[in-house]
């Protein structure tokens, strides 16, 4: 029976290594396409920082250290970067200009609608 057990130890213990390296692979697989995704994320117009935030930290934790992590690293924080410096602007990038009243000119000041209708109807 010790020569039946002295046998079956190695068996295990080699089919537990393919387990885990195969478990290893696709672990590095899974966590290279959320690094695509990442990439693909922060590529769009409005992207979603936090997914790609959260994706970026997968690949990490895989133990990929490509030169693919650290771009999209830096793609985020030029992201972020670039959105604090935009908030608050128009579309076309250019602030409104407040309208220049000549000194001849005066005010205007607006009705509201309802008191508009029934100075119109009163005549």
């Amino acid at each position: 029976m010790a020569i039946e057990t002295a046998l079956i130890k190695p068996v295990v213990d080699a089919l537990m290594a393919l387990l885990q390296r195969g478990e290893k692979a696709t672990l590095k697989r899974n966590a290279e396409a959320a690094l695509r995704e990442a990439i693909r994320e922060l590529l769009l117009a409005n992207p979603d920082e936090n997914k790609a935030e959260t994706r970026i930290a997968i690949a990490k934790a895989a133990g990929i250290l490509s030169e693919d992590v650290m771009l999209a690293e830096d793609m985020l924080e030029k992201h972020r970067a670039t959105r604090a410096k935009t908030r608050g602007k128009a579309a076309t990038g250019r602030k409104r200009k407040p309208a220049v009243l000549k000194p001849d000119d005066k005010p205007v000041v607006k009705k509201p609608a309802a008191a508009a209708k029934k100075a119109a109807k009163k005549p």
